[in-house]
């Protein structure tokens, strides 16, 4: 019995323990208390203090918004500091010394004198002038612009007209050709008897040619000239050297000007094409070049161009004037070769003369000429010399140049993007008229060249060249002492003067 009452106990007390455990466990538990800023928290997250006025106008959020505003804006004036002026000391006011030496250093008006600067300013002791005192000489330096006169740059610098007349009576014989752009003139005007007189020259200084300066003066009122002779060196310059990436670079980089790597180019480009000169060939340039005493250069024309090329034809051409007509002869004596048609402009041809599909009006028509492709801009030359007789817009030619032969030939140059020739101009075999352009019925850059027989078209291709006759005899033999004289100068400039200023000192030693 024992046993089973202390059985029963056991069982009686785990159902209790289960039942303790059960009911902890559906007992719920009471959450910490949450602290006050966590509360503000989460009612400001729920409310919304400061909305987006321009939204949900009208509703109770919008009104509450509102509110805040107003309210912010309440407490911004109520906190302002306000607009009341500050109080302050009034400045101490000046004696009469110290108003005269600030008035002096501070800028004033025109009605008070206008003074400035650091000095005194001025008392009743001071007596206005009535008429200023002139200077008793003004000096100038004036220029003679382009397409400008003498008499022109000196009457825009202040010599009076009579004076001007007078000068162009004195030294007229010496500017006979002009005085050349660019000439500096030193001028000193004197003193004027009168305020409605203009003032007389004095003095007037300038350079009439590269071997002639002129300086007039006034001596006992009447000008006179002085004539300064200048030494100058005729020696032509020559420019030798290897042709690197660019033949016109390295020139130009050798010291050639570049007057005289241009012409070249053209006599070059007569004889040979320029694309197929390459680096390694060896280019001689002879120029006529003028140099004074005092440094100043005149560069002339080209005078020889040879080209000794590694491969391929070389060029040796000797310019030389035969009948009163200046032409480039071979080192042989023989003449440029001349006739209607040469090369107009480097490219290569297109295009040929005859009936062919236009590709922009689509159909078949004459193509009264022969098409050239080049760079936008290339130079386009006259194939013979001739008359401009026409230069302008002309149609689906667009920009064209038509110039005349004589005989009844005339050529045309088509779709130009600029012309470099006047109607009635006379131009020479060579000489630049325009450039390649795509103006009129043009699909890209190219020239359109046609050459007309008695107002007609007829194909450029069948004309042929013609040979100007041979130097014999004593011109040959001049024409061949000539290119040795050239061939024989020394390349670059040489100092002629200082080697003659030398020469005397080492013969007296």
């Amino acid at each position: 019995m024992f046993q089973e009452s202390q059985f029963g106990s056991q069982q009686g007390g785990a159902s209790m323990s289960l039942w303790l455990a059960d009911s902890l466990a559906r007992t719920p538990v009471a959450p910490p208390p949450q602290d006050w800023r966590a509360r503000l928290r989460e009612w400001s997250d729920e409310v919304e203090l400061v909305p987006d006025l321009g939204q949900r106008v009208g509703s109770l959020t919008w009104f509450r918004g509102l509110a805040t505003c107003i309210g912010l804006c309440a407490t911004a004036l109520y906190l302002s500091p306000g607009f009341q002026p500050l109080p302050g000391a009034p400045g101490a006011l000046l004696g009469d010394k110290q108003f005269d030496e600030v008035r002096s250093q501070m800028i004033t008006p025109l009605a008070l004198g206008a003074d400035s600067g650091h000095r005194m300013g001025s008392t009743d002791a001071v007596q206005p002038l009535r008429q200023t005192p002139e200077r008793p000489q003004i000096e100038l330096n004036a220029q003679v612009g382009s397409s400008d006169t003498l008499s022109r740059a000196l009457s825009r610098a202040g010599v009076s007209g009579g004076d001007v007349a007078t000068i162009n009576a004195l030294v007229g014989g010496d500017i006979s050709g002009g005085v050349k752009p660019g000439t500096r003139l030193d001028i000193i005007l004197g003193r004027r008897a009168s305020r409605d007189r203009p003032r007389p020259l004095d003095k007037l200084a300038f350079r009439a040619r590269l071997d002639l300066g002129l300086e007039l003066t006034r001596t006992g009122g009447v000008l006179s000239v002085k004539r300064i002779p200048i030494r100058v060196d005729d020696t032509p310059l020559r420019i030798q050297g290897v042709v690197g990436d660019s033949i016109y670079r390295s020139a130009r980089a050798a010291g050639a000007p570049p007057k005289a790597v241009q012409a070249f180019l053209r006599v070059i480009a007569g004889q040979v094409d320029l694309g197929g000169i390459g680096a390694g060939d060896r280019y001689d340039i002879v120029t006529a070049y003028r140099r004074a005493e005092t440094g100043d250069v005149e560069v002339g024309d080209l005078l020889y161009a040879g080209l000794k090329r590694a491969s391929g034809k070389s060029v040796d051409m000797l310019k030389w004037t035969r009948d009163g007509r200046t032409e480039w002869f071979e080192a042989s004596g023989v003449g440029e070769r001349r006739g209607v048609l040469s090369s107009p402009v480097a490219g290569r041809m297109t295009s040929g003369y005859g009936r062919r599909r236009h590709p922009i009006l689509g159909y078949t028509r004459m193509h009264a000429g022969i098409d050239f492709a080049a760079r936008y801009g290339s130079p386009i030359y006259a194939v013979t010399d001739g008359v401009v007789a026409f230069a302008g817009r002309h149609g689906g030619h667009g920009n064209f140049v038509r110039i005349q032969h004589g005989g009844g030939l005339a050529t045309g140059y088509a779709h130009m993007s600029r012309i470099a020739a006047a109607p009635g101009q006379r131009v020479r075999r060579g000489q630049v008229i325009g450039y390649v352009g795509s103006t009129g019925l043009s699909t890209g850059p190219h020239l359109h060249y046609e050459l007309y027989r008695n107002g007609g078209t007829i194909n450029p291709l069948s004309v042929k060249f013609t040979t100007t006759a041979q130097l014999a005899g004593a011109e040959l033999s001049a024409f061949r002492a000539r290119l040795a004289h050239y061939k024989g100068l020394q390349v670059g400039q040489q100092d002629r003067f200082a080697q003659q200023a030398v020469a005397p000192a080492a013969s007296g030693k």
